[in-house]
Protein backbone atom coordinates (compact mmCIF):
# COMPACT_ATOMS: atom_id res chain seq x y z
CA UNK A 1 0.00 0.00 0.00
CA UNK A 2 1.53 3.35 -0.98
CA UNK A 3 1.82 6.50 0.81
CA UNK A 4 -1.01 8.00 -0.93
CA UNK A 5 -3.71 5.86 1.04
CA UNK A 6 -2.48 7.60 4.07
CA UNK A 7 -2.38 10.82 3.05
CA UNK A 8 -5.91 10.35 1.51
CA UNK A 9 -6.87 9.12 4.85
CA UNK A 10 -5.45 11.93 6.82
CA UNK A 11 -6.84 14.49 4.16
CA UNK A 12 -10.55 12.63 4.91
CA UNK A 13 -10.32 12.70 9.07
CA UNK A 14 -8.23 16.26 9.56
CA UNK A 15 -11.09 17.76 10.66
CA UNK A 16 -11.03 15.63 13.52
CA UNK A 17 -7.69 14.88 13.98
CA UNK A 18 -5.18 17.66 12.64
CA UNK A 19 -2.82 17.06 10.47
CA UNK A 20 0.86 18.32 11.79
CA UNK A 21 2.50 20.47 12.08
CA UNK A 22 -0.63 21.56 14.27
CA UNK A 23 0.92 24.67 15.25
CA UNK A 24 1.66 26.49 12.31
CA UNK A 25 0.81 29.70 11.69
CA UNK A 26 1.78 31.32 8.35
CA UNK A 27 4.60 34.46 7.81
CA UNK A 28 2.21 36.68 5.83
CA UNK A 29 4.42 38.92 6.11
CA UNK A 30 7.22 36.49 4.18
CA UNK A 31 4.93 34.93 1.80
CA UNK A 32 6.20 33.94 -1.96
CA UNK A 33 4.65 35.90 -5.12
CA UNK A 34 1.78 34.45 -6.64
CA UNK A 35 3.88 34.08 -9.45
CA UNK A 36 7.29 32.74 -10.37
CA UNK A 37 9.75 35.23 -11.09
CA UNK A 38 12.76 35.48 -13.63
CA UNK A 39 14.89 38.17 -13.83
CA UNK A 40 16.94 38.81 -16.70
CA UNK A 41 14.85 37.01 -19.18
CA UNK A 42 13.22 38.65 -22.50
CA UNK A 43 9.32 39.00 -22.33
CA UNK A 44 7.35 38.76 -25.46
CA UNK A 45 3.98 39.83 -25.11
CA UNK A 46 0.97 37.99 -25.78
CA UNK A 47 -1.90 39.06 -28.41
CA UNK A 48 -5.20 39.00 -26.46
CA UNK A 49 -6.72 36.93 -28.68
CA UNK A 50 -9.43 36.93 -31.54
CA UNK A 51 -12.67 37.76 -30.68
CA UNK A 52 -14.73 34.61 -28.90
CA UNK A 53 -17.80 33.67 -30.87
CA UNK A 54 -21.51 33.60 -29.62
CA UNK A 55 -21.69 30.36 -30.69
CA UNK A 56 -19.02 28.69 -28.56
CA UNK A 57 -21.14 28.74 -25.35
CA UNK A 58 -20.46 26.90 -21.73
CA UNK A 59 -22.86 24.42 -23.59
CA UNK A 60 -20.97 23.62 -26.47
CA UNK A 61 -17.54 23.63 -23.69
CA UNK A 62 -18.89 21.15 -21.29
CA UNK A 63 -20.55 18.66 -24.38
CA UNK A 64 -17.03 19.15 -25.53
CA UNK A 65 -16.02 19.08 -29.80
CA UNK A 66 -18.51 16.24 -31.89
CA UNK A 67 -16.20 15.25 -34.20
CA UNK A 68 -13.18 17.97 -33.84
CA UNK A 69 -12.80 20.26 -36.88
CA UNK A 70 -12.10 22.82 -34.33
CA UNK A 71 -9.71 25.83 -35.41
CA UNK A 72 -5.73 25.02 -34.69
CA UNK A 73 -4.19 26.67 -32.47
CA UNK A 74 -1.33 29.51 -33.33
CA UNK A 75 -0.17 32.83 -31.33
CA UNK A 76 -3.76 34.21 -31.15
CA UNK A 77 -5.87 31.23 -29.64
CA UNK A 78 -3.06 30.24 -27.28
CA UNK A 79 -2.80 34.58 -25.96
CA UNK A 80 -6.33 33.67 -25.73
CA UNK A 81 -6.42 30.87 -23.94
CA UNK A 82 -4.16 31.85 -21.52
CA UNK A 83 -5.43 35.16 -20.79
CA UNK A 84 -9.02 33.59 -20.35
CA UNK A 85 -8.01 30.81 -18.10
CA UNK A 86 -5.11 32.11 -15.91
CA UNK A 87 -4.31 35.74 -17.22
CA UNK A 88 -5.31 38.78 -14.58
CA UNK A 89 -8.76 40.33 -16.23
CA UNK A 90 -9.86 42.89 -13.23
CA UNK A 91 -9.84 43.90 -9.72
CA UNK A 92 -12.72 43.43 -7.31
CA UNK A 93 -13.80 44.66 -4.11
CA UNK A 94 -16.68 43.66 -3.21
CA UNK A 95 -18.21 43.74 0.82
CA UNK A 96 -18.01 40.12 1.56
CA UNK A 97 -17.31 37.72 4.30
CA UNK A 98 -14.15 36.65 3.99
CA UNK A 99 -11.21 36.96 6.52
CA UNK A 100 -8.86 39.08 3.81
CA UNK A 101 -11.48 41.76 3.08
CA UNK A 102 -9.21 44.49 5.27
CA UNK A 103 -6.31 43.75 3.22
CA UNK A 104 -8.60 44.07 -0.24
CA UNK A 105 -8.26 47.89 -0.69
CA UNK A 106 -4.60 48.48 -0.25
CA UNK A 107 -3.19 48.01 -4.07
CA UNK A 108 -0.52 45.51 -3.12
CA UNK A 109 -2.83 42.87 -1.82
CA UNK A 110 -5.40 43.48 -4.20
CA UNK A 111 -7.90 40.78 -5.57
CA UNK A 112 -7.09 40.23 -9.25
CA UNK A 113 -9.43 38.17 -10.69
CA UNK A 114 -8.88 35.19 -13.12
CA UNK A 115 -10.69 32.85 -15.11
CA UNK A 116 -9.90 29.84 -13.34
CA UNK A 117 -10.68 29.19 -9.27
CA UNK A 118 -7.90 28.74 -7.32
CA UNK A 119 -7.66 27.19 -3.51
CA UNK A 120 -7.37 30.62 -1.55
CA UNK A 121 -6.89 32.67 -4.61
CA UNK A 122 -2.81 31.90 -4.68
CA UNK A 123 -2.68 30.07 -8.38
CA UNK A 124 0.51 28.15 -7.71
CA UNK A 125 0.64 26.34 -11.07
CA UNK A 126 2.85 27.44 -13.52
CA UNK A 127 2.22 27.15 -17.06
CA UNK A 128 5.03 26.53 -19.71
CA UNK A 129 4.78 26.89 -23.31
CA UNK A 130 7.42 24.32 -24.95
CA UNK A 131 7.37 25.69 -28.81
CA UNK A 132 9.11 23.56 -31.44
CA UNK A 133 9.39 25.31 -35.45
CA UNK A 134 6.00 25.33 -36.48
CA UNK A 135 5.54 28.38 -33.96
CA UNK A 136 5.99 31.62 -35.29
CA UNK A 137 8.40 32.42 -32.56
CA UNK A 138 12.29 30.57 -32.44
CA UNK A 139 11.76 27.51 -30.62
CA UNK A 140 12.03 27.30 -26.91
CA UNK A 141 11.13 27.15 -23.70
CA UNK A 142 8.67 29.98 -22.12
CA UNK A 143 7.19 30.35 -19.21
CA UNK A 144 3.87 32.34 -18.52
CA UNK A 145 3.65 35.66 -16.44
CA UNK A 146 -0.11 36.27 -16.05
CA UNK A 147 0.40 39.52 -14.88
CA UNK A 148 2.09 40.65 -17.97
CA UNK A 149 0.13 38.35 -20.33
CA UNK A 150 3.03 37.65 -21.96
CA UNK A 151 5.99 34.94 -22.34
CA UNK A 152 9.14 34.76 -20.42
CA UNK A 153 11.70 33.16 -22.82
CA UNK A 154 13.80 30.65 -20.56
CA UNK A 155 15.31 28.34 -23.41
CA UNK A 156 16.23 28.90 -26.86
CA UNK A 157 16.28 25.94 -29.47
CA UNK A 158 13.84 23.10 -30.41
CA UNK A 159 13.21 20.80 -27.45
CA UNK A 160 9.97 19.46 -28.01
CA UNK A 161 11.54 16.24 -29.16
CA UNK A 162 12.29 15.62 -25.73
CA UNK A 163 8.65 16.41 -24.42
CA UNK A 164 7.73 13.96 -26.88
CA UNK A 165 10.12 11.26 -25.22
CA UNK A 166 9.11 12.24 -22.01
CA UNK A 167 5.51 11.67 -23.30
CA UNK A 168 6.15 8.08 -24.11
CA UNK A 169 4.13 5.55 -26.32
CA UNK A 170 0.36 5.56 -26.74
CA UNK A 171 0.40 9.38 -25.24
CA UNK A 172 -2.99 11.20 -25.89
CA UNK A 173 -3.89 13.84 -28.31
CA UNK A 174 -2.23 15.12 -31.81
CA UNK A 175 1.04 14.39 -33.29
CA UNK A 176 2.64 18.26 -32.72
CA UNK A 177 5.39 20.22 -31.70
CA UNK A 178 3.64 22.50 -29.41
CA UNK A 179 3.02 22.11 -25.79
CA UNK A 180 1.76 23.36 -22.72
CA UNK A 181 3.15 21.75 -19.76
CA UNK A 182 2.04 22.42 -16.51
CA UNK A 183 3.95 22.09 -12.99
CA UNK A 184 2.96 23.11 -9.29
CA UNK A 185 5.17 25.67 -7.26
CA UNK A 186 5.01 23.91 -3.69
CA UNK A 187 5.97 26.90 -1.66
CA UNK A 188 3.43 29.53 -3.34
CA UNK A 189 0.65 27.48 -1.71
CA UNK A 190 1.99 25.68 1.42
CA UNK A 191 3.46 28.64 2.89
CA UNK A 192 -0.36 28.86 4.45
CA UNK A 193 -1.85 25.29 3.98
CA UNK A 194 1.41 23.44 5.17
CA UNK A 195 0.49 20.16 4.52
CA UNK A 196 -2.65 20.10 3.12
CA UNK A 197 -1.25 21.76 0.13
CA UNK A 198 -0.70 18.62 -1.59
CA UNK A 199 -4.49 18.00 -1.66
CA UNK A 200 -5.33 21.78 -2.87
CA UNK A 201 -2.91 22.31 -5.50
CA UNK A 202 -3.74 18.64 -7.47
CA UNK A 203 -7.51 20.46 -7.41
CA UNK A 204 -6.05 23.68 -9.04
CA UNK A 205 -3.94 21.85 -11.93
CA UNK A 206 -7.88 20.02 -12.55
CA UNK A 207 -9.30 23.31 -12.94
CA UNK A 208 -7.14 25.09 -15.34
CA UNK A 209 -7.49 21.84 -17.43
CA UNK A 210 -10.97 22.06 -17.16
CA UNK A 211 -10.57 25.16 -18.21
CA UNK A 212 -8.81 24.90 -21.28
CA UNK A 213 -11.02 21.65 -22.19
CA UNK A 214 -14.12 24.05 -22.26
CA UNK A 215 -12.87 26.58 -23.94
CA UNK A 216 -11.57 24.97 -26.85
CA UNK A 217 -13.73 22.81 -27.03
CA UNK A 218 -16.70 25.26 -27.23
CA UNK A 219 -15.02 26.28 -30.41
CA UNK A 220 -14.35 22.78 -31.83
CA UNK A 221 -10.54 21.61 -30.81
CA UNK A 222 -10.41 18.86 -28.17
CA UNK A 223 -7.23 18.75 -25.79
CA UNK A 224 -6.47 16.17 -24.64
CA UNK A 225 -3.73 15.72 -21.45
CA UNK A 226 -1.18 13.73 -20.36
CA UNK A 227 -1.15 13.16 -16.45
CA UNK A 228 2.00 9.80 -17.06
CA UNK A 229 4.90 10.98 -18.55
CA UNK A 230 8.86 10.69 -17.72
CA UNK A 231 8.29 13.55 -14.53
CA UNK A 232 11.74 13.31 -13.62
CA UNK A 233 12.75 13.91 -17.29
CA UNK A 234 10.69 16.86 -17.79
CA UNK A 235 11.79 18.75 -14.14
CA UNK A 236 15.22 18.64 -15.47
CA UNK A 237 14.71 20.07 -18.71
CA UNK A 238 12.30 23.19 -16.93
CA UNK A 239 15.44 23.37 -14.42
CA UNK A 240 13.08 22.45 -11.38
CA UNK A 241 13.81 20.62 -8.66
CA UNK A 242 10.49 17.75 -7.98
CA UNK A 243 10.89 18.30 -3.71
CA UNK A 244 10.32 22.10 -4.71
CA UNK A 245 7.83 21.61 -8.16
CA UNK A 246 5.93 18.75 -8.95
CA UNK A 247 5.14 18.44 -13.11
CA UNK A 248 1.32 17.50 -13.50
CA UNK A 249 0.62 17.67 -16.70
CA UNK A 250 1.51 17.86 -20.29
CA UNK A 251 -0.98 19.17 -23.03
CA UNK A 252 0.02 18.29 -26.92
CA UNK A 253 -1.42 21.30 -28.94
CA UNK A 254 -2.82 20.89 -32.54
CA UNK A 255 -1.29 23.83 -34.04
CA UNK A 256 -1.96 25.33 -37.32
CA UNK A 257 1.03 24.31 -39.75
CA UNK A 258 2.84 21.74 -37.88
CA UNK A 259 5.02 20.18 -39.84
CA UNK A 260 5.33 17.36 -37.78
CA UNK A 261 1.39 16.53 -37.64
CA UNK A 262 1.68 17.16 -41.57
CA UNK A 263 5.07 14.56 -41.65
CA UNK A 264 2.98 11.64 -39.93
CA UNK A 265 -0.45 12.02 -42.23
CA UNK A 266 1.87 11.64 -45.21
CA UNK A 267 4.52 9.43 -43.90
CA UNK A 268 7.35 9.02 -41.72
CA UNK A 269 9.82 9.78 -44.32
CA UNK A 270 8.24 13.28 -45.66
CA UNK A 271 8.65 14.77 -41.93
CA UNK A 272 9.92 12.63 -39.45
CA UNK A 273 9.44 14.24 -35.70
CA UNK A 274 12.79 15.46 -34.53
CA UNK A 275 14.62 13.51 -31.99
CA UNK A 276 15.23 14.86 -28.80
CA UNK A 277 18.15 16.81 -28.53
CA UNK A 278 21.27 15.65 -25.73
CA UNK A 279 20.37 16.56 -22.33
CA UNK A 280 19.56 20.28 -21.72
CA UNK A 281 18.49 22.25 -19.15
CA UNK A 282 16.73 25.66 -18.32
CA UNK A 283 19.60 27.74 -16.40
CA UNK A 284 17.00 30.66 -15.87
CA UNK A 285 16.08 30.56 -11.91
CA UNK A 286 12.93 31.59 -10.26
CA UNK A 287 13.76 34.39 -7.59
CA UNK A 288 11.82 33.68 -4.24
CA UNK A 289 10.78 36.50 -2.71
CA UNK A 290 10.64 34.75 1.09
CA UNK A 291 13.61 34.77 3.14
CA UNK A 292 12.70 31.76 4.63
CA UNK A 293 11.24 28.32 2.89
CA UNK A 294 9.86 26.07 5.20
CA UNK A 295 9.09 22.21 3.65
CA UNK A 296 6.67 19.98 5.19
CA UNK A 297 7.52 16.08 5.39
CA UNK A 298 3.94 15.11 4.16
CA UNK A 299 4.22 17.37 1.17
CA UNK A 300 7.46 15.93 -0.09
CA UNK A 301 6.43 12.52 0.85
CA UNK A 302 3.67 12.79 -1.99
CA UNK A 303 5.38 14.62 -4.17
CA UNK A 304 7.60 11.80 -4.05
CA UNK A 305 5.21 9.10 -4.35
CA UNK A 306 2.79 10.46 -6.47
CA UNK A 307 6.10 11.03 -9.09
CA UNK A 308 7.51 7.62 -9.04
CA UNK A 309 6.42 5.70 -11.99
CA UNK A 310 5.04 8.40 -13.30
CA UNK A 311 6.03 7.05 -16.87
CA UNK A 312 3.58 4.02 -16.45
CA UNK A 313 0.55 4.78 -17.96
CA UNK A 314 -2.09 2.68 -16.90
CA UNK A 315 -3.63 0.12 -19.43
CA UNK A 316 -6.75 1.10 -20.73
CA UNK A 317 -9.66 0.33 -18.39
CA UNK A 318 -7.12 0.48 -15.73
CA UNK A 319 -10.08 2.06 -13.32
CA UNK A 320 -13.28 0.40 -13.89
CA UNK A 321 -12.68 -1.23 -10.78
CA UNK A 322 -12.93 1.92 -9.47
CA UNK A 323 -16.29 3.23 -10.35
CA UNK A 324 -18.92 4.06 -8.09
CA UNK A 325 -20.75 0.90 -6.66
CA UNK A 326 -23.92 -0.02 -7.72
CA UNK A 327 -26.72 -0.54 -4.62
CA UNK A 328 -27.16 -3.46 -3.17
CA UNK A 329 -29.58 -5.67 -4.69
CA UNK A 330 -31.15 -6.31 -1.18
CA UNK A 331 -31.23 -2.48 -0.48
CA UNK A 332 -34.56 -0.59 -0.25
CA UNK A 333 -35.14 1.51 -3.38
CA UNK A 334 -35.30 5.14 -2.50
CA UNK A 335 -37.48 7.40 -3.78
CA UNK A 336 -36.12 9.68 -7.07
CA UNK A 337 -37.58 12.81 -7.64
CA UNK A 338 -37.32 14.05 -11.16
CA UNK A 339 -35.18 16.74 -12.17
CA UNK A 340 -36.62 19.92 -14.04
CA UNK A 341 -35.66 20.78 -17.90
CA UNK A 342 -32.07 22.18 -17.11
CA UNK A 343 -31.97 26.16 -18.37
CA UNK A 344 -29.46 26.27 -21.20
CA UNK A 345 -25.97 27.68 -20.46
CA UNK A 346 -26.21 30.24 -23.50
CA UNK A 347 -23.02 32.60 -22.91
CA UNK A 348 -19.86 32.62 -24.41
CA UNK A 349 -17.40 30.60 -22.44
CA UNK A 350 -14.56 33.87 -22.14
CA UNK A 351 -17.96 35.96 -20.75
CA UNK A 352 -18.75 33.54 -18.07
CA UNK A 353 -15.22 33.03 -17.09
CA UNK A 354 -14.98 37.03 -16.89
CA UNK A 355 -17.96 36.38 -14.39
CA UNK A 356 -17.18 33.77 -12.25
CA UNK A 357 -16.39 34.96 -8.81
CA UNK A 358 -16.44 33.23 -5.60
CA UNK A 359 -19.53 34.55 -3.18
CA UNK A 360 -18.25 33.97 0.26
CA UNK A 361 -21.11 35.31 2.40
CA UNK A 362 -23.31 37.21 0.16
CA UNK A 363 -25.76 33.96 -0.53
CA UNK A 364 -29.40 34.61 0.50
CA UNK A 365 -31.46 32.43 1.17
CA UNK A 366 -35.00 35.19 0.40
CA UNK A 367 -34.82 33.91 -3.30
CA UNK A 368 -34.71 30.51 -3.61
CA UNK A 369 -32.87 28.75 -6.52
CA UNK A 370 -34.41 27.90 -9.42
CA UNK A 371 -34.94 23.98 -10.14
CA UNK A 372 -33.69 24.67 -13.73
CA UNK A 373 -31.18 26.24 -12.47
CA UNK A 374 -30.04 23.90 -9.93
CA UNK A 375 -30.57 20.41 -13.27
CA UNK A 376 -28.09 23.14 -14.94
CA UNK A 377 -25.37 23.35 -12.53
CA UNK A 378 -25.69 19.57 -11.88
CA UNK A 379 -25.18 18.69 -14.93
CA UNK A 380 -22.53 20.80 -15.82
CA UNK A 381 -20.46 19.34 -12.27
CA UNK A 382 -20.79 15.95 -14.11
CA UNK A 383 -19.47 17.19 -17.80
CA UNK A 384 -16.46 18.88 -15.69
CA UNK A 385 -16.03 15.23 -14.50
CA UNK A 386 -14.18 14.50 -17.84
CA UNK A 387 -10.73 15.15 -18.10
CA UNK A 388 -9.84 13.40 -21.34
CA UNK A 389 -6.56 12.39 -22.81
CA UNK A 390 -4.95 9.49 -20.76
CA UNK A 391 -6.97 9.32 -17.58
CA UNK A 392 -10.19 9.08 -19.74
CA UNK A 393 -8.62 6.30 -22.01
CA UNK A 394 -7.66 4.33 -18.36
CA UNK A 395 -11.83 4.39 -16.98
CA UNK A 396 -11.90 8.04 -15.36
CA UNK A 397 -15.05 9.01 -16.89
CA UNK A 398 -17.65 8.40 -14.57
CA UNK A 399 -15.53 8.05 -11.17
CA UNK A 400 -17.36 11.27 -9.62
CA UNK A 401 -20.39 10.51 -7.23
CA UNK A 402 -22.52 13.80 -6.95
CA UNK A 403 -24.82 14.81 -3.96
CA UNK A 404 -26.81 17.52 -3.32
CA UNK A 405 -28.07 19.14 0.10
CA UNK A 406 -30.80 20.66 -0.64
CA UNK A 407 -32.04 24.16 1.35
CA UNK A 408 -33.95 26.64 -0.39
CA UNK A 409 -34.82 25.31 -3.99
CA UNK A 410 -38.17 25.74 -5.98
CA UNK A 411 -39.76 22.97 -6.88
CA UNK A 412 -37.19 20.33 -4.83
CA UNK A 413 -38.31 19.69 -1.39
CA UNK A 414 -35.46 19.99 1.31
CA UNK A 415 -33.09 17.02 2.02
CA UNK A 416 -29.98 15.05 1.38
CA UNK A 417 -30.19 13.66 -2.38
CA UNK A 418 -27.41 11.60 -4.73
CA UNK A 419 -27.96 13.03 -8.45
CA UNK A 420 -28.50 10.38 -11.10
CA UNK A 421 -28.35 11.30 -14.42
CA UNK A 422 -29.92 9.40 -16.72
CA UNK A 423 -29.40 11.35 -20.21
CA UNK A 424 -31.73 14.09 -19.82
CA UNK A 425 -32.51 16.25 -16.84
CA UNK A 426 -31.73 13.50 -14.70
CA UNK A 427 -33.22 12.81 -10.78
CA UNK A 428 -32.32 12.97 -7.57
CA UNK A 429 -32.92 9.34 -5.20
CA UNK A 430 -33.61 10.82 -1.86
CA UNK A 431 -30.67 9.87 0.98
CA UNK A 432 -32.51 11.75 4.17
CA UNK A 433 -35.66 13.96 3.94
CA UNK A 434 -34.63 15.84 7.01
CA UNK A 435 -33.68 19.99 5.98
CA UNK A 436 -29.46 19.92 6.11
CA UNK A 437 -29.37 23.48 6.77
CA UNK A 438 -28.21 22.77 10.62
CA UNK A 439 -26.05 19.70 9.62
CA UNK A 440 -24.64 21.84 6.70
CA UNK A 441 -23.30 24.96 9.05
CA UNK A 442 -22.00 22.83 12.13
CA UNK A 443 -19.83 20.95 9.89
CA UNK A 444 -17.91 24.13 8.23
CA UNK A 445 -14.88 25.50 9.43
CA UNK A 446 -14.80 28.57 8.32
CA UNK A 447 -16.61 31.98 9.17
CA UNK A 448 -16.80 33.16 5.51
CA UNK A 449 -20.28 31.54 4.53
CA UNK A 450 -23.71 30.49 6.43
CA UNK A 451 -24.64 27.29 4.17
CA UNK A 452 -27.79 27.40 5.64
CA UNK A 453 -28.41 30.74 3.13
CA UNK A 454 -27.68 28.58 0.34
CA UNK A 455 -29.80 27.16 -2.17
CA UNK A 456 -28.06 23.85 -2.44
CA UNK A 457 -25.09 22.40 -1.92
CA UNK A 458 -23.58 19.97 -4.52
CA UNK A 459 -20.42 17.12 -2.88
CA UNK A 460 -18.59 15.43 -5.45
CA UNK A 461 -17.27 11.81 -4.60
CA UNK A 462 -14.79 9.46 -5.45
CA UNK A 463 -13.74 5.94 -4.54
CA UNK A 464 -10.66 7.18 -3.77
CA UNK A 465 -8.51 4.06 -2.27
CA UNK A 466 -9.97 1.92 -5.04
CA UNK A 467 -8.14 4.65 -7.83
CA UNK A 468 -4.60 4.37 -5.79
CA UNK A 469 -5.22 0.54 -5.85
CA UNK A 470 -5.77 0.32 -9.82
CA UNK A 471 -3.44 2.70 -10.88
CA UNK A 472 -0.91 3.95 -7.87
CA UNK A 473 0.02 6.81 -6.04
CA UNK A 474 0.23 9.09 -9.19
CA UNK A 475 -3.91 8.23 -9.44
CA UNK A 476 -4.41 11.00 -6.24
CA UNK A 477 -3.54 13.69 -8.35
CA UNK A 478 -6.08 12.07 -10.93
CA UNK A 479 -8.59 11.93 -8.29
CA UNK A 480 -8.21 15.91 -7.11
CA UNK A 481 -8.13 16.80 -10.99
CA UNK A 482 -11.29 15.27 -11.25
CA UNK A 483 -12.47 17.41 -8.67
CA UNK A 484 -10.95 20.77 -9.52
CA UNK A 485 -12.25 20.05 -12.73
CA UNK A 486 -15.83 19.58 -11.21
CA UNK A 487 -15.47 22.38 -9.46
CA UNK A 488 -14.67 24.86 -12.08
CA UNK A 489 -17.53 23.49 -14.22
CA UNK A 490 -19.69 24.11 -11.41
CA UNK A 491 -18.28 27.85 -11.09
CA UNK A 492 -18.79 28.60 -14.70
CA UNK A 493 -21.93 27.31 -15.54
CA UNK A 494 -23.49 29.39 -11.89
CA UNK A 495 -22.02 32.51 -14.05
CA UNK A 496 -23.34 31.62 -16.96
CA UNK A 497 -27.09 31.40 -14.64
CA UNK A 498 -25.96 34.65 -13.23
CA UNK A 499 -25.82 32.14 -9.83
CA UNK A 500 -24.04 32.89 -6.85
CA UNK A 501 -21.68 30.26 -6.48
CA UNK A 502 -18.72 29.21 -3.81
CA UNK A 503 -16.05 26.53 -3.50
CA UNK A 504 -14.55 25.16 -0.30
CA UNK A 505 -12.68 22.62 1.59
CA UNK A 506 -12.79 23.36 5.42
CA UNK A 507 -15.46 20.30 6.10
CA UNK A 508 -15.77 18.03 8.23
CA UNK A 509 -15.32 14.85 5.85
CA UNK A 510 -16.61 12.15 8.10
CA UNK A 511 -20.20 14.14 9.27
CA UNK A 512 -20.45 13.94 5.13
CA UNK A 513 -19.94 10.41 4.93
CA UNK A 514 -22.23 9.44 7.42
CA UNK A 515 -24.68 11.94 6.19
CA UNK A 516 -24.33 10.35 2.64
CA UNK A 517 -24.56 6.64 4.26
CA UNK A 518 -21.27 5.96 3.01
CA UNK A 519 -19.20 5.08 5.89
CA UNK A 520 -19.25 1.13 4.52
CA UNK A 521 -17.38 2.57 1.14
CA UNK A 522 -14.18 4.01 0.14
CA UNK A 523 -16.01 6.71 -1.01
CA UNK A 524 -15.12 9.84 -0.49
CA UNK A 525 -16.49 13.50 -0.27
CA UNK A 526 -13.70 15.51 -1.50
CA UNK A 527 -15.44 19.51 -2.03
CA UNK A 528 -18.63 21.75 -1.26
CA UNK A 529 -20.19 23.96 -3.74
CA UNK A 530 -22.54 26.71 -2.66
CA UNK A 531 -25.00 27.84 -5.20
CA UNK A 532 -27.68 30.05 -4.96
CA UNK A 533 -28.75 33.85 -5.15
CA UNK A 534 -26.19 36.58 -3.62
CA UNK A 535 -27.90 39.49 -1.73
CA UNK A 536 -29.43 42.09 -3.69
CA UNK A 537 -27.63 45.55 -3.14
CA UNK A 538 -24.63 44.71 -2.07
CA UNK A 539 -21.67 47.55 -2.09
CA UNK A 540 -19.35 45.86 -4.82
CA UNK A 541 -16.26 47.78 -6.99
CA UNK A 542 -15.40 45.50 -10.41
CA UNK A 543 -12.49 47.19 -12.35
CA UNK A 544 -11.53 44.85 -15.60
CA UNK A 545 -8.19 45.38 -17.02
CA UNK A 546 -8.90 43.17 -20.20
Amino acid sequence: MGYAHGYATAIMHRGRVPMEPVDFVPDWGDGPRKTKHYPGTDRLPLPAGPAYPAYATVERGLRGPAGGGGPAFDLGLLGGLLRDSYGLVGRRLGVQANTDLGALPFYPLANWSRGTASGGGLYPVSVYWVSGPSAPVPPGVHYYSARHHALRRLLTGDVSGTVREALGEGAPGPETDQYLVLGVKYWQNSFKYNSFSFHAVSMDVGALLGTWRMWAGARGTALEPALWFDEERLARLLGVAGEEEGIFAVVPLPWAGNATAAGARAGADTAPAPAAPAEVSVRHRDLERSRTVRTFDALTAMQHATAADAAVRPAPGALAAAAPAAPASAAPRRPETPLPERAPLARDVRGALRARRSSFGRLAAERPLDGPHLTACLAAAAGGARLGGDAAAAGADGLVTLYALVNHVAGVEPGTYEYVPDGGPGTLRLVSAEPPGEFLQENYFLANYNLEQAGAVLVPTVRTHSVLDAVGDRGYRLVNALIGGVAQATYTAAAALGVGCGVALGFDNIAYRERFELTGTDEMPLLIMMLGHERRGASDFRFEIA
